[in-house]
């Protein structure tokens, strides 16, 4: 077993490989992380020495040695404290073909026991493999098969009582799985459409439903309306840009669809509690001070009945 902290991540990009293995530092934008850096690829993060907090799409996640953090392109990472971390991170084409999906892995676990050991010995392979083979094109199979055996591992990890209190089967509060199907359903049309249209009607009519079919199901999974989700996500994007970015507050709201920088400003301030240029200033302040926007995604989703 390699002891946790010992890790020796392979410092490059793979010339012919989507995988590659960092050091958290390497993905700062710049020293001591004063903004949040915007992700283009999906990352796994093993800190291995340290306390203190990460912040994924400003939401603060506890990290010490045995943190495992679960990261997707286009999200916002900061760590707010030193830590040492081996970051892998592999684009989509790294797992096509491979029965495997990167979603079912928790977005934020704390390893322990056997689990932590299992995975930093093979984070650890896959460090060294990455290093050995970086000029063999005949090593891309074993890497990308290293990684499907690691994400499959993690998504077998025990949950603990993350899901305890969320009322026994049967319960009516307990969303059905129709109504969780159908909010997933929403999710992904929102990811498609949300920088061109707000209008749930828009959504409500490229899934071939009705608007208060998609607010049931928002509803009964987040407790927000179907409308709230897709302004949230408007939101979170917004918050993204004028964080981790220096572009022009009027340009990111053309790209979220608001024509008027004024139109744009009344919705980021409903929706976020501030208005853009005060969020963009904050990003120089300790993270605490900013105000967490939430990914409709990211909400916390009752069990579906059996």
């Amino acid at each position: 077993m390699v002891p946790s902290g010992q890790l020796s991540p392979a410092r490059n990009d793979l010339p012919w490989s989507e995988i590659a293995l960092l050091e958290l530092g390497d993905l700062a934008p710049e020293p001591g992380w004063r903004r949040p850096v915007l992700l283009d690829a999906d990352l796994l993060v093993l800190v291995t020495g340290g306390h203190g907090t990460a912040e994924l799409d400003f939401r603060p996640l506890p990290c010490r040695p045995g943190t495992l953090l679960r990261a997707h392109p286009g999200q916002v990472l900061r760590c707010t404290a030193p830590l040492d971390a081996t970051v892998v991170r592999w684009h989509a084409d790294a797992l096509r073909g491979l029965d495997v999906d990167p979603d079912a892995v928790p977005a934020h676990h704390q390893l322990a026991g056997e689990d932590e050991d299992a995975v930093i010995n093979e984070v650890s392979q896959l460090a060294v493999d990455t290093r050995r083979h970086r000029d063999d094109p005949a090593a891309r199979g074993l890497l990308r098969h290293q990684l499907a055996v690691l994400l499959l591992r993690l998504a077998l990890l025990p949950r603990g009582g993350a899901r305890g209190g969320q009322g026994a089967p049967g319960d009516a509060d307990v969303p059905q799985r129709a109504e969780l199907a159908t909010f997933h359903r929403l999710c992904r049309e929102v990811e498609r459409g949300y920088q061109h249209t707000r209008r749930v009607e828009d959504y409500a009519a490229r899934l071939g439903c009705s608007v208060r079919t998609l607010t049931r199901a928002c509803l009964a999974v987040t407790g927000r309306s179907a409308k709230q989700v897709v302004d949230e996500r408007v939101a979170l994007q917004a918050s993204r840009l004028l964080a981790a970015t220096d572009e022009p507050v009027a340009r990111i709201g053309r790209r979220l669809g608001f024509p008027e920088p004024t139109n744009f400003g009344r919705f980021f301030t409903r929706e976020v509690g501030m208005s853009p240029g005060a969020f963009r200033a904050a990003r120089d302040q300790p993270p605490a001070r900013i105000v967490r926007p939430r990914r409709p995604t990211d909400a916390p989703v009752r069990e579906g009945r059996a």
